[in-house]
């Protein structure tokens, strides 16, 4: 048994301040919150002058990608898996001491020969071999040949550089997308990835066109849903997230081109958005082909209005930063960004807990109260004042573990 004391501890759910702070765990769970009968037997770790929340959570990551000295087309040609495994090794370790216990890993689209190398390491992570935080995997997202995320568009490769197999994810039509969810979901998958549109940095044409038919959209829900698995969608033109939505995909990635009466019908049919707002402002095009360049210049402005308009429609939102588009380790910066784009700090704190725990249909995590897992953060400041205090963790428990305790 462990108390942590902290000067306060914020609760999302209402948004309500506990004072001072007194959280007891008990192995990997929180036992009781606040004085109660007195402090249990066991240490207590004073963490001073900092406010307690539950541990965040990011909606898409790849932590197979990117890190320190990347070189991001040439590593998906020149990352062998093991290679690859290795750099997630670092990305995992950054996202959790940032704060983030709970990620959802969102589509491999590399050469793998099959594996899900996301599967693997979140074994690896719930074994204890590796810190990082808990991670739901998806596998290889799926992808229509020359769709967002088959790799051979990225870097407008020619014919026969680094095919991609079904089992890694490219399919079409109806049968070959079945199969593709299939052999994620056999292999460890928890949830499904599908290019629903083209992408701003891709060369695929226009960003909004829908890539799988209605069909075959059809297809990859129904073999997800009957296995238990929730759908996440990269798309962002309105035709195109109208189509995933009355299909009955679960989460809309990105959504930069959202008009009103498409958000009207997400907020309707209780559909997510990660809109994934900062790589808006963050992300670097000038070394980009003049053609991803304008389609950036087109589209990020439009995207700038969408995740106030889809807060006031009543549209649930979750925390993504599509890491490494923000680099790996530094997620607050997607909740500053939110911020700045209208919603409510509550909003946003609540978007990167109970919203993201909704989501991923985790009932054990995302609050700070009695029974739930002892993932816990601590950062100086109040949060719902100055959203940037959370760049600035200064302690990260994660199933009862610290990770992170820096000195005071």
């Amino acid at each position: 048994m462990v108390t942590l004391r902290a000067a306060r501890v914020l609760h999302v759910e209402t948004g309500e301040f506990e004072k001072p702070g007194l959280v007891h765990v008990d192995g990997d769970r929180i036992a009781r919150v606040g004085a109660g009968a007195g402090v249990p037997d066991g240490d207590v770790l004073d963490l001073g002058d900092v406010t307690l929340l539950p541990g965040l959570m990011d909606m898409e990551v790849n932590l197979l990608m990117g890190g320190r000295g990347e070189t991001p087309v040439l590593s998906m040609v020149q990352d062998d898996p093991p290679l690859r495994m290795l750099r997630a090794v670092g990305n995992a370790r950054r996202t959790l001491r940032s704060g983030f216990t709970t990620v959802r890993n969102l589509g491999l689209f590399v050469k793998t020969g099959g594996y899900l190398l996301d599967v693997a390491l979140a074994r690896a992570v719930d074994a204890g071999w590796i810190e990082g935080p808990r991670i739901v995997p998806a596998g290889h997202a799926i992808t229509p040949t020359g769709g967002h995320l088959d790799p051979s568009v990225f870097g407008a490769l020619a014919p026969g550089i680094m095919p991609l197999s079904v089992e890694e994810g490219v399919a079409n039509g109806v049968d070959e997308v079945r199969r593709a969810v299939r052999y994620q979901i056999k292999h460890g998958a928890r949830l499904i990835k599908v290019c629903a549109s083209g992408g701003v940095m891709s060369h695929t044409g226009t960003p909004g066109a829908q890539h799988y038919s209605d069909a075959e959209l059809r297809a990859i829900v129904d073999e997800a849903h009957r296995r238990g698995l929730k759908v996440a969608a990269h798309t962002h033109g309105a035709d195109a997230v109208r189509s995933a939505v009355e299909v009955g995909i679960d989460c809309i990635e990105h959504g930069f081109l959202l008009d009103d009466e498409t958000i009207a019908l997400m907020a309707e049919r209780g559909t997510f958005l990660v809109p994934t707002t900062a790589l808006i402002d963050g992300m670097d095009v000038s070394r980009a082909a003049p053609e991803l360049r304008a389609k950036a210049a087109e589209v990020f402005p439009h995207a700038r209005s969408v995740v106030a308009r889809a807060t006031k429609a009543g549209v649930r939102i979750a925390v993504g930063t599509d890491a490494p588009a923000i680099p790996h380790g530094r997620g607050a910066q997607e909740m500053v960004a939110l911020v700045e784009r209208g919603m409510e700090p509550l909003e946003v704190l609540r978007a990167a807990t109970v919203n993201a725990a909704e989501l991923i249909d985790a009932d054990d995590r995302g609050r700070v109260a009695e029974g739930l897992l002892a993932d816990l953060i601590a950062v100086p400041g109040n949060p719902l004042d100055d959203m940037s205090v959370l760049a600035d963790v200064r302690f990260v428990m994660k199933g009862g573990k610290v990770f992170r305790d820096e000195p005071r």
